[in-house]
């Protein structure tokens, strides 16, 4: 048995490569091998959002706190709340962050695959944000 003490792993900003605004990362828990699974609570400033992004073997994402935004890449941007859980299948291009008028805070859980858990790609244009502007495949 582990037990992993609140408040004894440090916050971490998440990085201007791979996000948008301000965003702060809590590690939450790290696979022990055989495990692949890993998971962090990530807080999002009004308006922050990763950018375009695909996981190897799927994310899901339980929403804890805020209002938030989500899409997959050809569809439209949806509306994320408290309560609420996202699966994105493997290799799905998506992108979640905050409202932009409201912070969000989300548990994101995700395996690795041969120690790897995301692709990063281009950034999220404002227009995408807005819903405005095309994500297209």
């Amino acid at each position: 048995m582990d037990i992993i003490r609140a408040g004894t792993r440090p916050s971490a900003k998440g990085s201007g490569d791979w996000f948008s605004g301000t965003v702060r990362i809590d590690p939450l828990f790290n696979p022990h091998a055989p495990e692949r699974v890993q998971g962090a609570s990530v807080t999002f400033e009004p308006g922050a959002r990763t950018a375009w992004h695909t996981h190897p073997l799927g994310q899901t994402l339980v929403v804890t706190a805020g209002f938030g935004r989500v899409q997959r890449w050809g569809g439209p941007v949806e509306e994320i709340r408290p309560g609420d859980v996202v699966w994105f299948p493997p290799g799905e291009k998506h992108w979640h962050g905050a409202g932009p008028e409201t912070a969000m805070t989300h548990i994101a859980v995700q395996e690795a695959k041969e120690g790897k858990v995301v692709d990063w790609l281009e950034k999220v244009t404002d227009a995408e944000y807005d819903g405005r502007g095309p994500a297209v495949m």
